[in-house]
């Protein structure tokens, strides 16, 4: 197939380079002349394990190509995708100015039928307005297909390569039955494809993402209980997730989610409901327990070290929001570290991949590090916010003598508390009593 993807963000790239490596060929549109001009050079924007092999290959078979004119990517293509941005508005509501100018580019350059496929989150309705927007323009029929996308950000390549399910929203047999051969390649082990109206496939995305929310937000709360009544957390999980009807994913408690899906979706799905007169205060409560999540490490640390820590240093491990990816879209790390300098303390991080975008945010406030050593050298404390592999298994008897003082704050309970207490460290977890 001939297919446009208009937007080289995350979703755009894996998408278009996922479905280039299927044989179909793929224009990749971006308005941004320097980011194509990287991209035509083999210098991705983001980071994402397995991205850069899939585009190298895809480019050198001439498959993938990229380019900054719609125009010509919507006239010599029969579908296309559209995977641009919906930034959170002050009131929690998506911003859809991208979506419905990338739709009028769309109706602007359009030469025949097409399929448009809606990529991008967006409340309930879009479909409406993409179509309207599309049509102003053009005589030609265009079909709307919401499609939301369910990528994990440091797993996408294979989300969207092995999917365990695709939800298509349209109301036509006829274009539901050309979504079923684009996405057969990618379903030969029989995982479902859900075709469904398309409000049902716009809100499925959102719903998604907010129980996924809840249930983190939930784990976070007993946790806080855990620590005030000395059990352990962990066990707890373990205890529950053995309930089929729990099971053991998003059960793991730490300090708070960020990144760029489950926060603005649990505030644009409370929008739409509020838009509608329903009141969501199961969420508004997911948004309040995930900000206060974000402030319990600074309060053991202030436990451990007092309200004020002028004349201290504490190394920070991890910054992104997961591991895997270099995003700090509503990092926990930048509200851990933003409260440490405001008690005038000074903060040494290392991150394997999230240094620059670090310092977009950050800025000269912080050291940052070449190695996760050097952050712990000459520290006060150990503050582990993100849990990526290189640190589960770290030389202790090291870091003990690196540190000033011995002392661990894991916001991932990724250690034994009663191993590093073997050693001589002052351990705090989250939750573990």
């Amino acid at each position: 197939m001939k297919i446009a993807v208009v937007g080289s963000g995350y979703v755009g790239l894996v998408a278009a380079a996922c479905l280039a490596e299927m044989g179909n060929t793929v224009i990749c549109v971006d308005n941004n002349q320097e980011k194509i001009q990287g991209l035509k050079q083999g210098k991705l924007p983001i980071y994402e394990p397995g991205l850069d092999v899939f585009i190298d290959r895809n480019v050198k078979e001439q498959r993938l190509h990229f380019s900054v004119d719609t125009s010509m990517a919507v006239k010599q293509s029969s579908i296309i995708f559209i995977a641009v941005g919906t930034p959170p508005e002050e009131d929690g509501s998506a911003d859809l100015h991208h979506v419905i100018a990338v739709a009028g580019d769309i109706g602007r350059a359009m030469n025949a039928n097409k399929i448009v496929i809606n990529k991008s989150t967006v409340p309930v309705g879009t479909y409406e307005l993409v179509a309207a927007e599309v049509s102003k323009y053009t005589e030609f029929r265009v079909d709307v297909v919401s499609n939301p996308e369910f990528l994990k950000e440091g797993a996408a390549i294979d989300d969207f390569m092995k999917p365990d399910r695709i939800v298509i929203g349209t109301g036509s047999e006829e274009v539901a039955e050309v979504m079923r051969e684009l996405y057969s390649p990618f379903v030969r082990t029989n995982n479902p494809v859900y075709i469904m109206s398309n409000k049902s496939a716009e809100l499925t995305k959102y719903v998604a993402n907010s129980l996924l929310a809840t249930k983190i937000s939930f784990m976070n709360e007993i946790a806080n209980l855990c620590d005030v009544v000395g059990a352990d957390v962990k066990d707890i999980r373990r205890g529950i997730g053995s309930d089929v009807r729990i099971g053991p994913h998003f059960i793991f408690p730490g300090v708070g989610f960020g990144g760029s899906c489950f926060p603005k979706d649990v505030k644009a799905l409370r929008h739409t409901s509020d838009e509608h007169g329903y009141h969501l205060q199961i969420l508004e409560a997911v948004t309040e327990v995930n900000r206060r999540q974000k402030q319990v490490l600074g309060g053991k640390v202030t436990k451990e070290f007092g309200e004020d820590l002028t004349g201290l240093t504490f190394g920070v491990w991890g910054l992104s929001f997961k591991p895997n990816t270099d995003d700090m879209r509503d990092a926990p790390s930048v509200v851990i570290i933003s409260e440490l300098l405001e008690r005038g303390a000074q903060v040494r991080v290392y991150d394997p991949e999230a240094t620059e975008y670090a310092r977009t945010i950050l800025g000269d406030t912080v050291e940052y590090c070449s190695s996760s050593y050097d952050a712990v050298d000459g520290s006060d404390a150990l503050i582990l916010v993100t849990e990526w592999t290189e640190f589960r298994e770290p030389d202790f008897n090291r870091m003990i003598t690196l540190l000033r003082k011995p002392v661990i704050f894991d916001g991932r309970n990724i250690w034994n508390p009663g191993k590093l207490s073997s050693i001589g460290f002052t351990y705090y977890g989250i939750g573990r009593g």
